[in-house]
């Protein structure tokens, strides 16, 4: 069994992209079989290097490893499509001998005209097969005209494309309907439709997911190797993803690419959790490690509906994922810049006590200046509370630490008996005074990580706040 994922190099992975190598991925695995990597980059105007080298390292974020393809080998190379243009000239020749292709002299605008037309008028849009009858004769005398030649795939009319879809079941085309259609371009370039199933198929591709936006490719495809001999694989066709409003997902209804989730700070089995659950149904709704996502995926759990993008569902998914990683891989997704504020024999406990409070890096230094810096920064409506609490009330909290030192809890009933302060009116102003902030960790591990000197410090500053 093998899968696959071919991605055109055109740009950076969106969240379409990935959810389809990461269901191919899955099968894969869950399979025992071959996860392939190949790269589609026919598109030589917006195929760039650097574009491959991203993809490669979102996968590779993702833990999304190939077993054949680009850097790893394999015997069906080579893995990018640029390269095997000599693979496509062999079965254009084949077709060729088998009278089922046919020269086509018309022009890109001429056809889009046509196109246009087509569509205005309520009509699909397919080729007129206005060249399908040229002799000989004419085709030489266009030729030596030096007009740009394509290559066009003869589709008998009155025939029944038909196969079975691994996510929307029974399929059924008419050839009527679909029309002939280039597989060669004018400089001799394969299209997608050729070269995407010709590949397929020489490379022993026999499970490929892919958007639903490719169904009407499909039969195309099928007439083509078929016609050649070879071995389709199984298609099937996963419903796209939309965003809140219904509409396709876009950079205007909340689409990011996984190289910017990744510099955002999302952690990858975070990702992995959501994007396997946006149209595929697990039963177990909680958090679940790449084994796991493996071991329930299903085919039949596939969504023939379209899936919604929800960030806020992203970030449950984000919060869950810290929360089951230990501090090292704490540490490590907050890199080096925590270290210039947090002392290092304090930085295990630091991360213990905010790991319930963060969800990405940058909040981990907010926190860090909020615990180790010696001034507070601090916004209008916190001073406020400060202000509205009283001055005699952070004198006491400032005596209660002298008794009490770190032990919130003693320190707080204290200060409760001392100033008759209960609930918000009592706490509130405490966490503002210690940390700046109206929200977060636990208070007794707060103070723990303070100390009393910090402590008394920080209630001497809110007395000063309160003096202004």
């Amino acid at each position: 069994m093998k899968s696959r994922f071919c991605p055109s190099p055109t740009g950076h992975l969106h969240l379409g992209n990935m959810r389809t190598a990461l269901f191919n991925a899955l099968l894969a695995q869950q399979k025992k079989g071959v996860f392939l990597l190949r790269i589609e980059d026919t598109d030589k105007v917006r195929s760039e290097d650097e574009y491959t080298e991203s993809l490669k390292q979102d996968l590779h974020w993702l833990n999304l490893s190939w077993g054949e393809g680009p850097d790893v080998g394999g015997a069906a190379g080579p893995y990018w499509q640029s390269q095997r243009q000599a693979v496509y000239d062999r079965y254009y020749q084949q077709l060729q001998d088998k009278g089922l292709v046919y020269p086509c002299f018309c022009s890109e605008q001429e056809l889009m005209v046509t196109r246009k037309l087509q569509l205005s008028a309520g009509q699909p849009p397919r080729y007129s097969g206005k060249c399908a009858g040229l002799s000989a004769e004419k085709i030489a005398q266009l030729r030596a005209q030096g007009l740009p030649e394509s290559l066009s795939f003869h589709i008998e009319k009155g025939q029944s494309i038909e196969f079975v879809d691994l996510v929307k079941g029974p399929q059924k085309f008419n050839s009527d309907d679909i029309g002939d259609f280039i597989i060669r371009r004018h400089d001799g370039t394969s299209p997608f439709m050729f070269c995407n199933g010709i590949d397929d198929a020489t490379m022993g591709v026999t499970h490929a997911l892919r958007g639903e936006d490719h169904l009407t490719n499909t039969p195309k495809q099928l007439l083509i190797l078929n016609a050649l001999g070879l071995t389709p694989p199984h298609y099937g066709h996963v419903s796209l993803i939309l965003g809140r409003d219904g509409s396709p997902l876009s950079k205007r209804n909340g689409s990011r690419s996984i190289k910017e989730l990744r510099e955002e700070g999302y952690l990858p089995i975070a990702v992995l959790n959501y994007l396997s659950r946006l149209g595929h149904y697990y039963e177990n709704p909680a958090f679940m490690d790449w084994s796991q996502l493996v071991e329930k995926f299903s085919l039949s759990a596939l969504s023939v509906s379209p899936a919604r993008f929800d960030p806020e569902h992203l970030l449950h998914w984000q919060r869950e994922a810290i929360q089951r990683a230990s501090i090292d891989e704490i540490k490590a997704w907050c890199g080096n810049k925590i270290k210039a504020y947090v002392p290092s024999e304090k930085l295990d406990v630091f991360f213990s006590v905010i790991k319930g409070n963060i969800l990405f890096p940058e909040e981990a230094v907010v926190w860090a200046h909020a615990i180790f810096d010696d001034h507070l920064v601090m916004g209008d409506q916190e001073k406020q509370i400060l202000h509205e609490a009283g001055q005699s009330f952070f004198e006491a909290a400032h005596d209660a630490v002298l008794t009490h030192e770190e032990d919130f809890k003693s320190l707080s009933q204290a200060l409760s008996q001392k100033t008759d302060k209960k609930g918000k009116m009592l706490f509130l102003p405490l966490r503002i005074a210690l940390t700046g902030q109206m929200h977060g960790p636990d208070m007794p591990a707060l103070c723990r990580l303070l100390g009393v000197e910090k402590m008394k410090k920080r209630f001497e500053d809110a007395i000063h706040v309160w003096r202004k």
